[in-house]
């Protein structure tokens, strides 16, 4: 008996170490509909935060950007960074609505979970951010269920035209964007011949603005953070918070990011 018990708590061992047996840069963990990188920092039940890679991007591909990753550990952040599935031949996000493809909310919750359950993350304090098809990805998950996840925080990326007429609300979210965009531009662009049009930025915080009932369209306040000319909105609904900085570079992730968004973060109830 006591050999037998000792056999099925080794097993038992084991198959909880082959769970987890994943992780790191350069270990992809899988689940039924897709895969993720994460790293985890020096910290027992972390927050999370999960960003999105752009259009023909990867999950590898976003660890390998150091200048934003190691800042969040070194604030006790893991870091996770999912696969998109392949959309015409690259990997990107099914956004849009009316696509066909993958349902992405269901997906991003569920890699969550993975991660809870491999990981000890904490579910809770979930930060979804993500750049360019990934920042697409992140406003139109806010706008149509912002309560999945603690914030949304993304970059270089909006809306497509038409823009959505109304989002669910209340949501916490902080826009980055830069002021020599080019991909995304503020104004947005035409693709695939004019099947597809990017959508206007400003037109979004109106949209966001109307979503947390912001009493004006004039902000509560105006900062500077480094290179980022910051401005947010406080008039809002409970537990809304809406902020937008905007930085002097082009379609990229700014150095300094990350601690600026953290520290955004960091300052709002719970956060």
């Amino acid at each position: 008996m006591r050999a037998k018990f000792w056999l099925a708590l080794g097993l038992a061992v084991a198959g909880q170490s082959a769970a987890a047996a994943c992780g790191g840069a350069d270990e992809i963990c899988e689940i039924d509909t897709g895969g993720y990188f994460i790293e985890l920092p020096e910290k027992e039940n972390p927050p999370l935060v999960v960003f999105l890679h752009g259009y023909g991007g990867s999950g590898a591909g976003t660890m390998k950007n150091r200048g934003m990753v190691d800042p969040l550990l070194d604030r006790g952040y893991a870091v996770m960074a999912p696969d998109g599935a392949v959309r015409n031949g690259r990997k990107s996000w099914n956004f849009y609505p009316g696509w066909d493809g993958r349902d992405e909310t269901a997906f991003l919750t569920e890699v969550v979970e993975d991660a809870a359950d491999r990981f000890g993350v904490d579910s809770d304090r979930v930060v979804l951010g993500g750049f360019s098809a990934g920042g697409f990805m992140v406003n139109y998950l806010a706008c149509d269920a912002p309560d999945t996840f603690s914030a949304y925080v993304p970059v270089s990326g909006g809306f497509w035209r038409p823009h959505p007429e109304s989002c669910e609300g209340p949501v916490r979210l902080f826009h980055t964007h830069g002021w020599t965009d080019n991909v995304v531009p503020l104004e947005g662009r035409l693709l695939g011949g004019g099947r597809f049009h990017q959508g206007d930025i400003f037109a979004g915080l109106e949209i966001w603005r109307e979503a947390n009932e912001c009493a004006d369209t004039k902000p509560s306040g105006f900062s500077t953070t480094d290179q980022f000319m910051r401005r947010k909105w406080n008039r809002c609904a409970d537990g809304s918070a809406l902020e937008f900085a905007l930085f002097p570079g082009g379609h990229t992730v700014p150095n300094g990011w990350a601690d600026m968004m953290l520290d955004w973060y960091e300052g709002l109830p719970g956060g």
